[in-house]
């Protein structure tokens, strides 16, 4: 478990190498410079920034293999988990779908600032966004299991894998989904909180079921 800063970098430049680790710095300082003006993660979190947020969504790459491409990440925010992903993985194609308008601005100005040519960064409401097929959908504090999967199951194939850090609602909300799709999903244990989960699934075809 990851109980420390110190452990948290640590365990990220384990999952990647010192070049991912220095962009992460760099993205981690300018968060911290624009929460003064925007409310991008709680003040509370900033001194366990790297456990609570940069470790927590760097450990979804355990789940997915190297050559998993398009990484759809639903809801971005402050960045998390996909411009972690896009800054760990600059060789893959991760895309980062967010709605509000000073949210875009902020990820246009990490992208553009860590040279993040494989990220691209969509400013638009999910229900709008182009179909395509996704090799990874990710979402951090964006629905309800229930509402993702009936927005979002447009973007999977049998073979997408889902990845939803869902905190201490992790089991709850997997209880909440009807039994055929339960039996495609199932809880993962954070390695940065041990009362938390990722809902991990796979085997969802466009019409949200196996």
């Amino acid at each position: 478990m990851i109980e420390s800063e110190k452990d948290a970098r640590e365990f990220v430049l384990g999952l990647g190498d010192e070049t991912a680790l220095d962009r992460l710095k760099r993205f981690a300082a300018l968060l911290q410079e624009e929460n003064e003006s925007q409310n991008l993660v709680s003040r509370t979190s900033l001194p366990q920034l790297w456990r609570r947020h940069i470790a927590d969504s760097a450990q979804l790459l355990n789940y997915v293999p190297r050559e998993t491409a398009p990484w759809l990440d639903l809801g971005t925010g402050a960045g998390f988990p996909g411009l972690v992903i896009a800054a760990m993985r600059p060789d893959w194609d991760v895309c980062l779908i967010e709605s509000r308008k000073r949210r875009v601005e902020w990820l246009e100005r990490v992208r553009s600032a860590l040279g993040l040519q494989n990220c691209r960064v969509l400013g638009a409401r999910l229900e709008d966004v182009e179909t395509v097929e996704a090799g990874v959908i990710s979402a951090r504090a964006f629905a309800s299991m229930v509402k993702l999967i009936d927005l979002s199951h447009r973007f999977s194939t049998a073979e997408t894998v889902w990845l939803l850090p869902k905190g201490r609602s992790a089991a709850h909300e997997l209880g909440q989904l009807a039994p055929e799709m339960r039996r495609v999903f199932h809880v993962e244990q954070s390695q940065t909180d041990e009362e938390s989960g990722i809902v991990v699934g796979r085997g969802i075809g466009k019409r949200g079921t196996q």
